[in-house]
This record gives C-alpha cells, structure tokens and sequence, in this order.
C-alpha cells in the first residue's frame, strides 16, 4: 500500500509533465490510499452505481419534457421472423394475422416493413430469415400493452416461434 508521502512525492513530480497528476488528483488518491476496504464497501459501491443507473434512466425518460403540442407516448417495435422447422410464414399468412390478430387490437394506426435478419438460436446456431418489423405508437397504459404482449404470444403460438424481439421506448409525438 503506498503511503500518502510517496503518492505526494509522485504526483508533484508528474504535475509538471501531466494535467492528470496534478496536486488535486494526488488529494484524492490520498484520500483513497486512506480508505480502508471493509466487508460492506463493496455492496455500498455496487448500489451507487445500480441508482446512478436507475436515475439517468429516469433523467433520459421524455415523460414531461415534451414540447408544446407534443403528448408523452410508448414506440414499440416487434420483429416477426418467418422461418418455421419445415417451412415459412407466407405473405398470405402474414397478411391474416395482421388483420385478425394486430389491427383489431391497433386501429388507430401501425407500421409493417419487411427486413431480413439473423438471431442465434436456442441451440446456438444462426438464424437467417426473412422479418416483419411492426412499430406500433401508444399511450403508456395497461390496456396497450397487454395488447402488445398477445400480439407477440399469438404470433410465437400460432406460426410455432421460438421469440418475437420487443423494443420499447419512451417518446414524444404531435399530429
């Protein structure tokens, strides 16, 4: 362990050369050379960087910082890949589902683009496939996203998916 002289004798000789070794940053080491690790530093450390987390999640969230003529929304996107054990999902497939399962939950409005992407497997190999990229604009409410979570369940049930990928995130809209 160094002793606070020698981290004081360090840093003034560095502070000439080096902004990052001035008399301030040899303060600090000192004052950490001075701590003494005990049984609950560690636990105490970990749960300042898991609320430092939890804060500037809530920091970045736009809920109350819309502009003027813009309201507080949920974006969601799901990824539907279309590969099966023996086959494809077709367009006409796709094209029910839609109109049985997403629109009856989502008629205000969606978007559908079709994409190809890959995802490792449960068995570890590489998936390829052809995907649909669903975004869905929302209020934030339990009503919405329960309709969002059938939809994703009916689609893994009915077309026998291992997943269907859900992004989420906090937005500001206007019309």
């Amino acid at each position: 362990m160094l002793s606070n002289r020698s981290i004081d004798t360090a840093a003034q000789r560095r502070s000439a050369t080096s902004p990052l070794h001035s008399p301030l940053v040899a303060g600090h080491l000192r004052r950490y050379a001075a701590a003494r690790p005990t049984p609950m530093r560690p636990l105490l450390e970990a749960a300042v960087v898991v609320i430092s987390v939890a804060l500037s999640a809530c920091a970045s969230s736009p809920t109350g910082s819309c502009k003027n003529g813009e309201q507080s929304a949920i974006h969601d996107t799901l990824y539907f890949g279309t590969g099966r054990p023996n086959s494809v999902v077709t367009d006409e497939e796709w094209a029910t589902f839609l109109e049985t399962v997403v629109t009856p939950r989502f008629p205000q409005g969606l978007t559908v683009s079709q994409a190809s992407g890959q995802w490792r497997g449960s068995d570890g190999s590489i998936v390829r496939e052809r995907t649909y990229v669903l975004e869905l604009v929302h209020p934030d409410d339990t009503a919405n996203e329960k309709s969002v979570t059938e939809i994703a369940a009916s689609y893994k049930a009915q077309f026998h998916q291992e997943a269907v990928l859900r992004t989420r995130a906090s937005t500001c809209v206007s019309f």
